[in-house]
């Protein structure tokens, strides 16, 4: 069965989803994909995959910035992404990629919304929130309103980031509201739901894990409205266990698990990365606070065997640096199991750091210490280690990022450094957002390249070229964005 969902999922991704109708096209193949046959569930499909992946392996260069990851020895430096200079070409996929797999949820939605599919409804609109929220954490302003209108709008505006992450939440609520209305799941939806597997509970409470995220993405907002959000969390909860998306990932050309055919291998047997290595900064973070264990199942040794794990500092330029095949590669065991794993869209070790963080300050009921500990110890456990391990971790004294702090402030430090590491490799994106958000980890270096000069970690990235060409009154109206100063609504210092 997962072989034949593959094999529709790729059909539908080579389609393209272009939204544009061909004129004078009187060429049809009766094998390629049409409008009638592109249904929900396979546009379901196509868009777990793609966002999971997305998600996965779209990220290294912001890896790097977080100290997970460097440039190995083998490369030459890269100055605009190490010196931070960031203009309208560089990361410019992101903008088109995500508004390519929005663009696929705006029809899922359109076409279930029309056949009265209430999953299918439901679960498009909690996705458009995941995709929104990655593009505003990037960007700010983005088309949201009129983004897909191409009819009516051929030029759409900027919404404003704050009022896009306003209707992200009415977006939410309408889809808890529709999945709380689906009262019988078919095989159809258990088949093409390749998250879930038409689970119902699994998907409320990935919606309220999903306004857990975004809430406190807006801790700093004035006029937040925290307590109105959690009073909306349903009794389900939150995510327990990780959301793997699995369409039937297996051994062969374009059909492998996105994080291993980036990271580890391809489907040849050729190593797939030899760029991204060890960075010196998480390396010291695991090593000297008693944590070699996680520090082994994020990263493979050099070489891939034995015990010596060779790191880079990030940016510096050094003759007779080690080779990538003398440094550690940043696709560990616990990361990447083989060609054929299912590949994590939301893991129950984020999920569970939301929750820490959240009582912390005191938006969810419980106890803070304990679960900042279950937290780590699911992290542990995650990457295929005991609780006894992550016990023994958290026992120690004298560590400062694991002994529990007297204030909230504190505190909250504290989960976010846990988090940082627990999300090594797994969500290079969330580590960026949390340096903007709380200022963790608080003594992350900067690039050592040599024209650095006065730069930071950009706030942001610019708006890409694209739309400068395409769509250049909308971009203009937004004025002179600058990464190094440009921050998003939520960026409050």
């Amino acid at each position: 069965m997962k072989k034949v969902v593959y094999i529709i999922l790729l059909a539908v991704m080579a389609s393209g989803f272009a939204g544009c109708k061909k004129f004078l096209d009187v060429n049809k193949n009766p094998n390629d994909p049409t409008d009638e046959s592109i249904t929900p569930n396979l546009i379901l499909s196509s868009s777990l995959h793609r966002m999971g992946s997305q998600m996965a392996i779209s990220y290294a260069a912001t890896g790097r910035w977080m100290g997970y990851w460097a440039r190995s020895g083998t490369y030459g430096p890269n100055p605009d992404e190490e010196a931070y200079r960031i203009t309208s070409t560089y990361e410019s996929n992101e903008w088109s990629t995500w508004f390519d797999i929005l663009n696929d949820l705006d029809v899922m939605e359109a076409k279930a919304t029309e056949l009265g599919e209430d999953f299918y409804t439901a679960a498009a609109k909690v996705l458009k929130t995941v995709g929104f929220m990655y593009l505003v954490d990037q960007y700010n302003n983005v088309p949201y309103t009129e983004a897909f209108d191409l009819n009516n709008q051929m030029f759409p505006k900027y919404d404003k980031g704050q009022d896009i992450y306003n209707d992200l939440f009415v977006q939410l609520d309408e889809a808890l509201s529709l999945f709380q209305g689906v009262t019988e799941i078919s095989s159809e939806n258990e088949q093409f739901d390749i998250m879930f597997g038409g689970d119902v509970t699994n998907w409320i409470e990935f919606v309220n894990t999903q306004r857990l995220k975004l809430a406190l993405r807006l801790v700093n907002v004035t006029g937040f409205d925290a307590a109105g959000q959690m009073a909306k969390i349903t009794n389900e909860g939150f995510l327990k266990v990780t959301a793997y998306v699995q369409p039937g990932y297996t051994k062969d050309l374009n059909k492998q698990n996105p994080f291993w055919n980036s990271f580890k291998d391809l489907y040849d047997g050729s190593v797939a990365d030899n760029f991204n290595r060890l960075n010196n900064y998480v390396k010291g973070k695991f090593q000297n606070n008693g944590d070699q264990a996680r520090l082994e199942r994020f990263f493979s040794p050099n070489g891939r065997s034995g015990t010596n794990y060779t790191g880079f500092n990030y940016g510096e330029v050094i003759s007779n640096a080690p080779s990538a095949s003398a440094s550690a590669d940043v696709a560990g065991p616990a990361l990447a199991k083989g060609p054929d794993q299912a590949q994590w869209f939301f893991t129950s070790v984020e999920s569970k750091f939301l929750q820490s963080e959240a009582i912390a300050r005191g938006w969810l009921t419980g106890n803070a210490e304990l679960s900042f500990r279950d937290a780590v110890t699911e992290s542990f456990t995650w990457l295929g280690l005991t609780a006894a391990q992550a016990t023994t971790y958290l026992d120690q004294t004298g560590v400062d990022i694991v002994e529990w702090p007297a204030t909230a402030a504190e505190q909250i430090i504290t989960i976010g450094m846990q988090k940082y590491l627990a999300l090594t490799g797994v969500n290079n994106f969330e580590a960026w957002v949390d340096y903007r958000r709380i200022g963790v980890p608080t003594d992350l270096p900067l690039s050592l390249h040599p024209s650095r000069g006065n730069n930071i970690i950009p706030l942001r990235l610019q708006y890409p070229q694209s739309e400068f060409s395409f769509n250049q009154n909308s971009v203009s109206a937004e004025g002179t964005i600058d990464p190094q100063s440009s921050r998003i609504f939520w960026d409050v210092n």
